[in-house]
């Protein structure tokens, strides 16, 4: 079901997937995010790593009476703190969805399938 936004040149309608790749673009460029995951762990436990066009397999996207629900699953770096790393994603992706489409952003609630060490 697409946002629909009213202006005084007409009307917008945003998809959810939209806001999904947005979402997901947002997350990947903050630090100690490695990437983004599926919704579904693979077959024995792995998370597999998406690529920038499917990021919207890693975001769930609610619309509710006040404002968006997000649901992001990402794979973090190792090593680093992974309770700041995901407070300051939630803070890069809630500015991000509300700056630019200017809808509220209620929810970001982040889910980590795993961990990584980069190479």
């Amino acid at each position: 079901m697409p946002i629909n936004k009213s202006t005084e040149y007409g009307n917008i309608s945003i998809s959810l997937d939209a806001i999904a790749s947005l979402a997901g673009g947002a997350i990947t460029e903050c630090y100690g995010v490695v990437g983004m995951a599926s919704q579904k762990t693979v077959r024995d436990g792995w998370a597999e790593l998406l690529k920038k066009e499917n990021y919207a397999r890693g975001v769930v996207v609610r619309n509710q009476e006040d404002g968006l629900v997000l649901d992001l699953y990402i794979i973090a770096l190792q090593g680093i703190k992974l309770s700041e790393v995901v407070i300051e994603a939630q803070k890069r992706v809630k500015y991000e969805i509300e700056k630019t489409l200017e809808i509220k952003c209620k929810e970001v609630n982040i889910c980590v399938q795993g961990v990584r060490i980069l190479k």
